[in-house]
């Protein structure tokens, strides 16, 4: 698999991301850094708080994130999320994380099963 494969498979915009970082090299070292990134991770802990402003904070930084990395179809379920969170539609946001948990898995899934076919 190469890093065009991988966000294909994850439902990112590979042409539009080379684009804006310009190298193959400069996206794959984001892409990496994308796995140790706590934004979703708090998210979900923040929710099962009922911590709405910071659920927002954490959802709003990983549409970020996703936005500059062309992670298209993660940023538009983190996109709906945010959205949800801004008009203080508690109920709408819990509704819709088990499509961004999955999304969010799913990219996680293969970024892993991308960096591990490059190590061997």
């Amino acid at each position: 698999m190469n890093l065009k494969d991988c966000y294909i498979k994850f439902g990112g915009d590979f042409d539009e991301v080379l684009d804006r970082l310009r190298r193959e090299q400069t996206v794959e070292k984001f892409v990496y850094k994308f796995l140790d990134d706590k934004s979703f991770n708090l998210f979900e802990s923040s929710m099962g708080n009922k911590d709405y402003a910071e659920a927002l904070r954490a959802v709003h930084t990983l549409k970020g994130i996703c936005q500059n990395l062309s992670f298209t179809r993660l940023f538009d379920s983190s996109s709906l999320v945010t959205k949800a969170l801004k008009e203080n539609d508690w109920n709408k946001a819990v509704d819709m994380m088990p499509q961004l948990s999955k999304d969010y898995r799913e990219t996680i899934d293969v970024i892993k099963d991308f960096k591990k076919s490059k190590e061997e």
